[in-house]
């Protein structure tokens, strides 16, 4: 990979990855419900989930929406109604410490899976392929899965670090609820360019 195809890259895996997104949202939201150590295993699945997504979709999934475009719209779709169930979770979520009901924190595995129904996921593991690894050789493909998982960690990482920055701010279970709202607001909202693309 050219050094000028290098930073082209690495410039879209920045804008792409710290612009606000379902990922970003949630991670703001788990950062100020659980804390930075808690959200940890998030950050993790959502930085390689994302690349193994993109490593994936550059050595055959790619091919597959080339031949049948009715499976991407049918993943698009049902990426937006699950987001739509989780924005309604969120907004309805309480402290942590709520008793029998207690709320926890997406899992590696979780947060890995999330990224196969995130549409804002796909539109950049399908941009990334197309702009800087078009031939879908697997150097290239490589190139971009590394460049992507390296920048995107650092990147959820801020969104996480800002709500914890706000957890203590968020003690008080009324700002808490007011803030929960507004990330399940914020996160239907990241949807509109999904939906209106």
């Amino acid at each position: 990979m050219t050094y000028e195809l290098l930073a082209g890259l690495s410039l879209f895996a920045f804008a792409s990855s710290i612009t606000p997104g379902p990922n970003n949202m949630m991670l703001m939201a788990s950062g100020a419900n659980f804390g930075m150590r808690r959200t940890v295993p998030h950050m993790l699945g959502v930085a390689l989930g994302f690349g193994v997504m993109v490593g994936l979709v550059g050595i055959g999934l790619m091919g597959l929406f080339d031949l049948w475009p009715l499976s991407h719209a049918i993943i698009k779709w049902g990426g937006v109604a699950y987001l739509v169930w989780l924005a309604v979770k969120i907004a309805r979520s309480g402290p942590p410490q709520s008793g029998a009901a207690r709320a926890k924190p997406f899992s590696f595995l979780q947060a890995a899976a999330f990224q196969w129904v995130n549409p804002k996921a796909w539109t950049m593991a399908l941009g990334a392929i197309a702009a800087y690894a078009p031939e879908r050789d697997l150097t290239a493909v490589a190139w971009v899965v590394l460049v992507i998982t390296l920048i995107n960690f650092p990147s959820v990482s801020t969104w996480a670090a800002l709500g914890q920055a706000l957890g203590t701010w968020l003690a008080d279970p009324r700002k808490l609820r007011i803030f929960n709202w507004a990330m399940a607001a914020l996160l239907l909202a990241s949807l509109w360019p999904v939906v209106m693309g």
